[in-house]
């Protein structure tokens, strides 16, 4: 009987061991080889996945926030050249500038003085 009561208490101190976390078991890395840690080795390799696609969607979420602010001044500038050359458009339509480009480049053409005329259909 005394071996069995040496025995269950050789047991029980085993046990409590195993219910101490010290400094020490963190750095040898034998806290990973406890039960309670193993039971939850699904749980924390779960944290772990999560944790991982956290960051990925950070950093995917910062790519794109840099895109689109990329894009936006790019959509600024075409803007801004597209207001510079439909106004360029209108300044060269004017009857004026159209005369003034056919007599600078020597084209023949002359202005029609007569105002047009509406054809109809005599039935």
């Amino acid at each position: 009987m005394t071996r069995e009561k040496e025995n269950i208490e050789f047991d029980h101190s085993l046990e409590d061991r195993e219910k101490i976390f010290t400094l020490r078991d963190l750095i040898n890395g034998n806290v990973l080889t406890r039960k309670v840690v193993l039971k939850q080795s699904r749980f924390i390799l779960l944290l772990v996945l999560i944790a991982f696609i956290s960051i990925a969607n950070r950093n995917h979420a910062e790519k794109t926030m840099i895109r689109l602010s990329r894009l936006q001044g790019d959509v600024k500038e075409l803007r801004a050249k597209s207001i510079t050359i439909s106004s360029d458009l209108v300044r060269v339509s004017r009857q004026s500038e159209v005369m003034r480009l056919v007599d600078r480049y020597n084209l023949g053409l002359e202005e029609n003085l007569e105002p047009p005329k509406k054809l109809t259909e005599i039935r």
